[in-house]
């Protein structure tokens, strides 16, 4: 038998949907929905399975993101995306990995739905304008127009300083085990003085209520000795995961100049259910 094509592109149907909603339990919603709907089909009308599932995905995701928008809205303290583990060769894939990572997903996180859809599509999935518009419901035209500006709002808002795959995992490694020694001195030498903190708790975990910056703070209230700290992969760059009396954490860095220039951390146990098994991401 000839395997489903809904199983065949399931890896990257969630990739699409996990882009454009920045949680992996949302993802599999929007995936379950999405199959229900595809239950449904004539197979025999569908010229191009692909498109079409992930037209479907993009669809459903659409409708799931400008519901929880809202809901975002309300949320308790800084919002963070929902963090993967991913193994190390999902960073082969340069443009897949800066895709997933948390600080581009946090810079998503600031487009509107359709905004958001367009991008992920055109410059994450290179799919045609003709494609997307039938996704979205534009029309190729307006669809250029949204990509455009889309692309210049990512620009200027995304890390600048691109750094080699060796370089961000030597500097995580210091940070990770400045962490590991509770030392303030240790993290200072290894953060940017204007080093940005982003905590999400999600009213769940104890979390800064918003951007914490500069050094000196972000050193302090790192600075605890009883922390169990490991380097794991998340979103396709090294990260880490923390224990701190028994509750789980996982930090991402933003790398620029050989120094942590900004930190996000996912205390929120709702965001941390994906850390023992790698993610299956593709496009």
């Amino acid at each position: 038998m000839t395997e489903d094509p809904f199983v065949t592109h399931r890896s990257l149907l969630f990739t699409v949907a996990y882009e454009m909603l920045g949680s992996a339990a949302d993802a599999e919603d929007v995936l379950q929905e999405s199959w229900l709907r595809w239950a449904d089909v004539d197979r025999a009308q569908v010229r191009d399975p692909r498109a079409y599932l992930v037209r479907t995905v993009t669809r459903q995701a659409l409708n799931r993101l400008r519901t929880l928008s809202r809901s975002r809205e309300e949320y308790v303290g800084e919002w963070l995306p929902e963090p993967l583990l991913t193994s190390p060769d999902i960073a082969e894939d340069v443009e897949l990995a800066e895709n997933v990572s948390i600080a581009m997903l946090t810079v998503l996180e600031t487009l509107g739905p359709t905004e958001r859809a367009v991008f992920v599509l055109r410059e994450v999935f290179e799919m045609p304008y003709g494609e997307i518009a039938g996704a979205v419901g534009k029309s190729a035209a307006t669809v250029r127009q949204i990509a455009r500006r889309a692309r210049d709002h990512v620009a200027a808002r995304r890390p600048r300083v691109q750094v080699s795959r060796s370089e961000q995992q030597a500097v995580v490694e210091r940070f990770l085990a400045a962490l590991r020694t509770g030392q303030v001195q240790e993290l200072l030498d290894v953060m940017a003085p204007d080093v940005v903190l982003i905590a999400d708790g999600g009213g769940l975990a104890a979390a800064a209520p918003a951007p914490v910056h500069g050094a000196e703070l972000v050193a302090k209230m790192l600075a605890r000795p009883d922390r169990v700290v490991s380097a794991v992969w998340l979103n396709g760059a090294p990260a880490g995961r923390i224990e701190s009396d028994g509750r789980p954490a996982a930090v991402s860095l933003v790398v620029e100049n050989g120094k942590v220039a900004r930190i996000h951390a996912m205390a929120n146990p709702r965001k941390l259910t994906r850390l023992d098994e790698p993610a299956e991401l593709a496009r």
